[in-house]
């Protein structure tokens, strides 16, 4: 007797093997996908009201920006090197953000089966090299605009925010995360089998584009980004006017963004590789682990920076907020 394989697991068997993103959702749907689509969303609301920029951006952000720069971060940037050097630090300094930790959650599934440790370090650098060109794509394009546009751009404003008005940097920041967090729910719907997935035409000829896309969107964060230190960045590749400038500092900013996690994701396909892939061997487990890094990520990225911001410039009445994160 004959035993016909799924086409779409056998694609998936095949991508582990080569470090090639999997190939969609799998076939049928995924059981009890409500469940999942309405804890994913609870998780990602109630990270809105519980989490602290002021927090994570100076209390972390700000002490790993000292430590590592040997001086107050907030000190003026003087000079290339010091910048191309601040650059590098502040994305260090702002690694744990929403976005990063859902880009990651995509390419856990190919965390490698390969027999030795180094064969599975090997096979988990790969999705890397695609998320990195998406990220930096996006990087270098923006910082070039910083720098040939210069300071009449919204996010170069440091006037304060008035209650009741959106600035024109609100206005970006927005815009901006509202598209990441919308593409990024959108995808995890299309994990859980609810919609279409966009990739599924174009990853026959190109296997990696949606990897690429989430590089996209972490490299877009640089867009409508309020973080202290970037806005810093920022303004100084404005003021330089040199577009080269402004693309290597932005650069290297997504570069220390991801730095941490690209080390942490490849440790633990060297130590438990084999172990998680073995655990993740039906497909659905696999889309299911996508599906909420990406809602999760999504819904508490639209939900805090265009729902509580209105809340936060008393656009709308009111909006659920811990007391230690007002």
């Amino acid at each position: 007797m004959t035993h016909t394989q799924d086409p779409q697991v056998s694609s998936r068997n095949r991508a582990v093997q080569t470090g090639a993103p999997p190939a969609g959702p799998p076939a049928g749907p995924v059981r009890r996908r409500w469940r999942v689509l309405l804890l994913s969303i609870t998780a990602g609301f109630a990270l809105t009201v519980v989490w602290s920029a002021e927090f994570v951006d100076q209390t972390i952000g700000g002490n790993i920006a000292t430590t590592l720069l040997g001086h107050d971060p907030q000190a003026p940037i003087s000079g290339a090197v010091a910048g191309i050097v601040f650059a590098f630090t502040s994305g260090l300094a702002g690694t744990f953000t929403a976005c990063n930790i859902a880009a990651f959650g995509t390419v856990a599934p190919l965390l490698g089966t390969v027999g030795s440790r180094w064969g599975r370090v090997v096979q988990a650098l790969k999705p890397l090299g695609p998320l990195s060109l998406g990220m930096v794509t996006v990087s270098a394009l923006y910082g070039a605009l910083v720098g040939f546009v210069g300071t009449s751009m919204p996010q170069f404003s440091e006037a304060e925010s008035v209650p009741g008005l959106l600035s024109g940097r609100s206005v970006q920041s927005m815009a901006a995360f509202g598209i990441v967090g919308l593409s990024m729910f959108y995808l995890g719907l299309s994990a859980l089998g609810f919609v279409r997935d966009p990739f599924a035409r174009l990853r026959r000829r190109f296997p990696h584009a949606q990897t690429v896309f989430m590089g996209a969107l972490i490299g877009g964060f640089l867009i409508g980004r309020p973080y202290p230190l970037f806005r810093q960045l920022f303004r100084d590749a404005a003021e330089s006017g040199n577009p080269l400038y402004g693309a290597a500092a932005f650069t290297l900013q997504s570069v220390g963004n991801i730095a941490i996690m690209a080390v942490v994701f490849v440790a633990l396909s060297a130590v438990a590789g084999a172990r998680v892939q073995r655990w993740m061997a039906k497909p659905q487990r696999a889309a299911v682990l996508t599906a909420v890094a990406l809602i999760v990520a999504g819904a508490f990225t639209f939900l805090y920076w265009d729902v509580r911001l209105l809340a936060r410039r008393d656009i709308i009445p009111w909006y659920p907020i811990a007391p230690w994160a007002a």
